[in-house]
């Protein structure tokens, strides 16, 4: 029988895939047009449907018009954090690529050194990485890059093995609103191996794509046109019948099959189709690792090395792992191309994933085991670090191997300092099950608490709960330990517990240092829970211990940030606060070690310390220290909920001055931010009160209601004190809206609530003013025990807002002469304070009350400034009504 040979070679087409292909070239053509539009493509489905094959055909689409990147995911062994991020962008991050047109420094800007080490251009630092900073950071490069290239193309591939911290800023990337960006991001994966946190950002990603496809199998008919187009017309229609149902219509079977039935010279008749599937099965399984094991057994280890080594397999990593000379691994990866099997030079990949995943599953458990450790070993002797080779150590048996602990608690360091906790997790949680020696488990336990403490307070409670419980802590350590907890369970909204937690431990401290820093811990979180069991004797306590402080040591310094702001919550004497709050200062600034991005103390204490000069009505001073909170968070690269925290700083700052748009502003981009970490934070309760109170004062009631409605502003409140009082601001909400019943019952139990505590400021907690007046009709003598309640209490505070605003609450509840006599006195008040918005309040209702036309038309200009639509409104309202009766 005569062999048969096809007359020329031929590229198969990609058939039943028209619908996929033109969507593609619509994208790119919208990608590389007069008006650069970019977009996101996913296509899914299972191995061998010709996803790989499609982005080849999109990047034929795009070639020559704009700048194409790619990365692919490897299953042989857990990607790096960043790592498919540093494949897209290595050649705009090589300073040797002619197609770079900026530096890495020049691209990354003030982002340096939060995204560089996430891209391996920076070494990692000591300090962790808010994963949040790092996906914002490469965000900005993005945009630079496009600025600088012009359209992007981003292919990846194989995007199901991915890294998750890749995967978690492709998934935020897709959904930024109105990213109007040329940058058009294609990418494809395997529905039946996207599990777990891989699946949600996939599901993520197929939400916020321009199109999502899911491919199908081959039909019968496009199987039969792909037989004859590599093998002539002669194949008759059995034959390709068979090759279809020998392949089940998968694409990259198809392909191997007809190459093999090329390679063979079979004849594509009837006759000859039984033998299909002998050829068909060599392509895949156990047929396609007979096929490597006849290339001989050097060839099958270095085939093994490369499946050990993932994708982007270095020859040089790949000798060391075979045990081999450079000679010998030339010949045998010259036999893996001719074969089929590999492709390039130096890096080297396979041909298809398939194929990379048959080769790792055949090499036998424990040759697997140990050709990972051997890995780990040649990738740390490369240079790479720790981190580089932490995705082989964690694939090694336990076996109580101390070096290898040290190793993965080095990788876990340098994962905190790239922005990847759960990698750090998963190193530390591995470094568990060697098992570590006792001592070193309880440093492992405190170090996973740390690790997650940005991310999961929940998980950080855990692990640090299990470090207390081991008892082998040294003292310093374990105040450490107590602290941080302390911190988590604030932040995971158990206050209540962050106390009690720290409480037992001053308990058991003896006298020192260390005894005096967990007392002012304890102070901190007794201080700002929402409810305390008997906080004027916690007040007299903090007195004492405060009263003799000169702020030597950072302890000091924040025992008396927490004794001023105890002060303004009582409604001392804010002359005497503020000489407080001075001696906690170094030179009229922070001092060291008690930064706002400083992680022994934390944000608290800076910001009790700020709110203390804002309600002192020093608000220079408190926009000098929450607009270095801004800056401060912004450069290590913290965008979650410190930063969030601090928008929400700024804009209360802005709201005291009477700036309620600016104010408003900002207190979007707080709830905007926060929304990234999570839900019902403390964060969000912050926020969504000073942006309620803001929206208030702004006379927009309708948004207000919106507000409350999507926080959730309502009982059971925070665990912690919100600022102002929330219970005080919905009490104020209620009454905006004609629910005056409600109203006047949250009040009263903020009240009962407040003053039981024996705390009495009337501007962080107006609740006596708004239920003064929510009373005067039915019951007006209550009113004005209400209201010179209120006036007694500013007065002792002795600021001029508390006291203008109290004057207005009395007046409203007079008339004739004496109420025109309450409104001039808080006129005069007022003028003096920065509160730009209560002195446009007291404006206008003294030009109503004395019939003032110019005081009204006064009060007017100013709630425009202001920004108090509502205000406004009723001065003009006032003024049309006088000048309609004159």
């Amino acid at each position: 029988m005569p062999v048969y040979r096809p007359e020329r070679t031929v590229t198969l087409p990609l058939l039943e895939r028209e619908p996929e292909l033109a969507a593609a070239a619509h994208a790119v053509d919208a990608l590389c047009g007069p008006e650069p539009a970019g977009g996101l493509l996913v296509y899914r489905g299972a191995a061998g449907l010709g996803k790989t094959a499609l982005l080849s055909e999109v990047r034929r689409l795009a070639a020559g018009r704009c700048v194409v990147w790619s990365a692919r995911g490897a299953e042989a062994v857990a990607a790096g954090p960043f790592d498919l991020a540093r494949q897209l962008f290595r050649s705009a991050l090589s300073a040797d690529d002619g197609a770079s047109l900026l530096d890495a420094r020049e691209l990354l800007g003030d982002r340096y050194e939060i995204v560089g080490p996430a891209l391996g251009i920076v070494p990692p630092g000591e300090q962790h990485a808010d994963p949040q900073g790092v996906r914002d950071g490469l965000d900005a490069m993005v945009e630079r890059l496009a600025g600088a290239h012009g359209p992007l193309l981003l292919l990846v591939d194989d995007a199901q093995w991915s890294d998750l911290e890749t995967l978690s800023w492709l998934a935020s990337f897709a959904r930024r609103p109105g990213r109007g960006l040329p940058v058009l991001v294609v990418v494809a994966y395997r529905t039946e191996e996207a599990v777990g946190e891989t699946e949600e950002y996939l599901r993520t990603l197929g939400t916020s794509a321009r199109l999502l496809v899911t491919l199908r199998e081959l039909t019968a008919e496009a199987t039969a046109d792909l037989t004859r187009t590599a093998l002539g017309d002669a194949a008759d229609g059995p034959f390709c019948r068979e090759v279809w149902a020998v392949t089940g219509g998968n694409a990259y079977e198809t392909v191997e099959l007809l190459a093999k039935v090329r390679e063979s010279g079979l004849s594509p008749v009837d006759e000859h189709a039984s033998e299909l599937r002998v050829l068909g099965a060599s392509a895949r399984g156990t047929g396609l690792i007979a096929r490597l094991e006849e290339l001989g057994p050097a060839a099958t280890r270095f085939a093994w090395a490369a499946a050990v080594l993932g994708t982007d397999i270095s020859l040089h990593l790949a000798v060391a792992l075979a045990g081999m000379s450079h000679e010998e691994a030339a010949e045998c990866a010259e036999r893996l191309r001719t074969a089929r099997i590999l492709v390039g030079t130096d890096p080297l990949e396979f041909v298809h994933p398939l194929i990379a995943g048959a080769v790792y599953r055949a090499i036998p458990p424990a040759v697997r085991t140990a050709m990972h450790g051997l890995a780990a070993w040649a990738v740390s002797r490369s240079g790479r670090g720790a981190a580089a080779a932490a995705p082989h150590l964690l694939e090694v048996h336990p076996d109580g191997d101390p070096e290898l602990v040290e190793q993965l608690r080095e990788a876990a360091a340098e994962h905190l300092a790239v922005g990847a906790p759960d990698a750090a997790r998963r190193c530390l949680e591995r470094a568990l099950l060697e098992p570590p020696l006792s001592s070193v488990r309880t440093l492992l336990l405190y170090e996973l608490g740390c690790a997650t403490l940005l991310t999961s307070p929940a998980t950080t409670v855990s692990h640090l709960r299990a470090a207390l419980d081991t008892q082998q802590l040294d003292d310093p350590l374990r105040v450490d330990v107590v602290f941080r907890l302390a911190q988590a369970l604030t932040h995971n909204n158990q206050t209540g517990d962050a106390a009690h937690v720290v409480a037992t431990e001053v308990a058991r401290a003896p006298d020192g240092p260390a005894r005096m820093r967990l007392q002012a811990a304890h102070f901190l979180w007794e201080g700002v829970q929402a409810i305390e069991e008997d906080g004027p004797d916690r007040s007299r306590r903090l007195a004492r211990t405060a009263s003799g402080l000169t702020g030597r040591d950072s302890t000091e310094r924040v025992l008396l940030m927490l004794r001023a702001f105890d002060g303004t919550a009582r409604g001392e004497s804010a002359e005497e606060i503020v000489q407080i709050a001075e001696r906690a200062l170094t030179d009229g600034g922070l001092p060291t070690g008690v930064g706002w991005a400083d992680t022994v103390w934390g944000f608290e204490p800076p910001a009790l310390l700020g709110l203390s000069y804002a309600f002192a009505d020093r608000l220079d001073r408190a926009e000098t220290l929450f607009t270095e909170a801004l800056r401060a968070f912004e450069i290590s690269g913290w965008s979650g909920g410190h930063l969030a925290f601090a928008h929400a700083l700024a804009g209360y700052v802005q709201r005291r001055r009477g700036r309620l748009a600016d104010a408003e502003m900002y207190l979007r981009e707080s709830l905007r931010l926060a929304d990234r970490v999570g839900n019902g934070l403390p964060m969000h309760w912050d926020a969504a009160c000073m942006l309620i109170d803001t929206l208030l004062a702004r006379g927009h009631v309708e948004e207000a209601r919106e507000a409350a409605e999507h926080y959730s502003f309502a009982t059971p409140y925070s665990s912690s004190i919100v600022i102002p009082d929330a219970p005080s601001v919905r009490g104020r909400l209620l009454l905006a809206l004609g629910r005056k019943r409600e109203a006047i019952e949250e009040l009263e139990a903020a009240g009962e609530a407040l003053t039981a505590r024996g705390r009495h400021n009337t501007v962080m907690a107006p609740w006596a003013l708004d239920l003064a007046r929510a009373v005067a009709d039915d019951d007006p003598r209550r009113a004005a025990q209400l209201a010179s309640y209120a006036r007694d209490r500013a007065e002792r505070f002795g600021t001029h807002t508390a006291i203008g605003a109290a004057l207005c609450c009395a007046a409203s509840l007079r008339e004739g002469r004496a109420r025109t006599d309450l409104l001039a006195q808080a006129v005069a008040h007022l003028e003096a304070s920065p509160s730009r918005y209560e002195l446009a309040v007291a404006r206008v209702e003294y030009g109503i009350a004395a019939g003032f036309p110019a005081e009204l038309a006064c009060g007017l200009e100013l709630a425009e400034s202001c920004g108090a639509d509502g205000l406004a409104e009723r001065a003009r309202t006032a003024m049309a009504t006088r000048h309609a009766k004159r």
